[in-house]
């Protein structure tokens, strides 16, 4: 191994042993050692960065973005290496947007559901039909889901364990009776199909591990094709995030057609779903123009009342 290559992995291990996901870093860094390693050079310039960050195929945001993680890597370097140049911020600048959130009505979720019931093998089909049963109704991200353990699901009590997710925050979700007897369900087949699990996961590919999260979003891609979902006149393609943001918006829809303070209740959303600050939870407002409007006529109503 090179000694940028080792560097790189030296300071992946560093920060995620602080605590850091850097989910695209890995990949990324070890994209941009090699492309060091081919242009002869042994230490970081902003010119080499700039290069190889607006060298690959997408958005600005995306070069931006490439940027950045270099950035972040230089500075460790640039401690044990003065000749390292640091790539000063602003030379790539971006925006950061939200994707808009597909949202899903009960007629979708139903045929998702259904597509995955018609995968192969059944153990296949079990997992993918509880684990997006699962997320429609519970709103956790995707990782989350993926990285419960059986210990981490309490059928007992309906209460699901997060754990260190994202912002490092655990917490426990409660779930609907109902959805812990699919949970239940697929447990008993989950046992009967694989006695003797390699991975203490709750949910078991058919080689007994837990589920890649590349080949989740891969299958889920061939669900909604399947189910009809990518219609190419239909603005915004069906993410699996979407669910969430899908259970997001229809609580806040709720709360609004109920009348009561969402203002108030806004906290607990926030706490369910794992946001750091409720100031998080808004942005669903801008997801959907029903609560746009509802927000609208509620903030006019109020103002009305004022003296």
């Amino acid at each position: 191994m090179s000694g940028m290559h080792g560097a790189v992995e030296d300071y992946l291990t560093l920060r995620r042993a602080l605590g850091f996901k850097l989910a695209d870093h890995g990949w990324l860094l070890r994209d941009f050692a090699r492309y060091l390693e081919r242009a002869g050079a042994t230490v970081i310039t902003t010119e080499l960065a700039l290069r190889w960050a607006t060298g690959s195929v997408g958005t600005q945001t995306w070069c931006a973005a490439r940027l950045s993680v270099v950035r972040g890597f230089a500075r460790y370097l640039h401690t044990l290496d003065p000749a390292t140049e640091v790539p000063p911020a602003g030379l790539l600048t971006y925006r950061r947007r939200h994707a808009r959130p597909y949202l899903y009505s009960d007629a979708d979720i139903g045929r998702l559901l259904s597509a995955a019931l018609d995968l192969t093998p059944a153990p296949r089909a079990a997992t993918y039909y509880t684990m997006l049963g699962l997320l429609a109704v519970s709103g956790m991200r995707v990782g989350e889901v993926l990285r419960l353990d059986r210990d981490d699901v309490d059928l007992s009590n309906g209460l699901l364990r997060v754990w260190v997710s994202k912002f490092g925050k655990s917490r426990e979700v409660p779930v609907h009776p109902s959805t812990v007897t699919m949970l239940a369900r697929y447990a008993n087949l989950r046992n009967e199909a694989y006695p003797r699990p390699k991975h203490p996961s709750f949910f078991l590919t058919t080689r007994a591990t837990r589920p890649d999260i590349t080949v989740v979003h891969k299958t889920f891609r061939l669900l909604c094709r399947r189910a009809g979902l990518e219609d190419p006149n239909t603005p915004g393609r069906p993410r699996i995030h979407d669910l969430r943001h899908t259970l997001a918006v229809r609580t806040l829809l709720d709360w609004y057609a109920d009348g009561v303070d969402v203002q108030a209740r806004l906290p607990w959303l926030s706490t369910y779903l794992g946001h750091v600050e409720p100031s998080s939870t808004y942005w669903y407002l801008w997801a959907a123009p029903e609560l746009m409007a509802m927000a609208a006529e509620r903030l006019e109503t109020t103002l009305g009342e004022l003296p």
